[in-house]
């Protein structure tokens, strides 16, 4: 609810890391007290240190990211979801060592392995997936959107929403994904473009979902094509609690901040209290449930 202009109520974080080396705790206190109510926690790579080589590999690093998401419910009190799934990330830089064979292999054995812990209840997307999000070479390029097809194509199988890391090409990026979801049997609104531009009209998304990175200047793009919205959208920081990269991206703060923001914008903008309210338990609570089932 509304309570003199000041939103009082769900506050989700949609994609957020953690790490035990870093603030791990400490981080999500912090969101909390801002007012943070539920976060999706997002399998974290090592990329600092080694990836894994075959599926124990997988298996130890998901259930870590598991075991992290439990002891912020107990310490912490906050609502959270979790996301598994192999970094496209990870898939480039292991064909260097392991070959694009045996990557792609082991990459598809890694969301097989998500989607079995999704479908027991320890988690509740799959993601981050996706295709990498700098320049790679043709070959690899087409090895990527190929492998990416056949991804989406199991967690329409399975039923499950994907969290998706790509590039940053704009309203193309957000066509060529929905084109890749047909082809694939997934319903676009099930496809999440995270770090997603704060563009959230229909024309830009092409009914894809969007966690919109909430960094400064992107509360006025969100208001500007609000009313053209017609997918589900949401908001996170892609915190990712690196303590070689600690100023990398929006800290655990920033959600609950841009919320508040968000309420005062519209309702200097005549929207009334209860078109408010509407919105954000949408955007914190009723569209997060449809997608994860938290």
């Amino acid at each position: 609810m509304i309570e003199g202009g000041r939103w009082i109520g769900p506050v989700m974080d949609q994609h957020i890391h953690l790490d035990r080396s870093n603030r791990f705790l400490d981080a999500t206190s912090e969101f909390a007290n801002a007012g943070g109510t539920a976060i999706m926690l997002v399998h974290k790579p090592n990329f600092s240190g080694s990836l894994p080589i075959d599926i124990e590999g997988y298996r130890e690093a998901y259930t870590e990211t598991v075991s992290m998401a439990e002891e912020v419910r107990r310490k912490n009190g906050l609502i959270v979801g979790v996301a598994l799934g192999p970094h496209p990330v990870s898939w480039e830089k292991q064909i260097k060592y392991l070959g694009i064979d045996r990557s792609t292999e082991l990459h598809l054995e890694a969301v097989g392995l998500a989607l079995d812990m999704i479908d027991s209840g320890e988690a509740n997307c799959l993601g981050e997936v996706g295709r990498p999000h700098y320049p790679v070479d043709r070959s690899t390029w087409d090895a990527a959107n190929e492998l990416l097809g056949e991804v989406l194509s199991m967690a329409s199988s399975a039923g499950v929403s994907v969290q998706l890391h790509v590039e940053d090409k704009g309203e193309r990026t957000c066509r060529e994904i929905r084109d890749l979801c047909r082809s694939s049997g997934l319903p676009p609104h099930r496809a999440v473009r995270h770090f997603a531009p704060a563009d959230i009209s229909s024309n830009f998304t092409h009914g894809l979902s969007a966690t919109v990175n909430v960094g400064k200047g992107s509360i006025d793009a969100l208001v500007s094509t609000i009313n053209d919205s017609r997918a589900p959208w949401g908001m996170e920081t892609d915190y990712l609690d690196d303590p070689q990269r600690p100023g990398a991206v929006l800290g655990p703060k920033t959600v609950p901040k841009r919320t508040k923001e968000l309420c005062s914008k519209l309702i200097s903008r005549g929207w009334s209290d209860s078109e408010v309210e509407s919105l954000l338990e949408n955007v914190h609570a009723k569209w997060p449930s449809s997608l994860y089932g938290i």
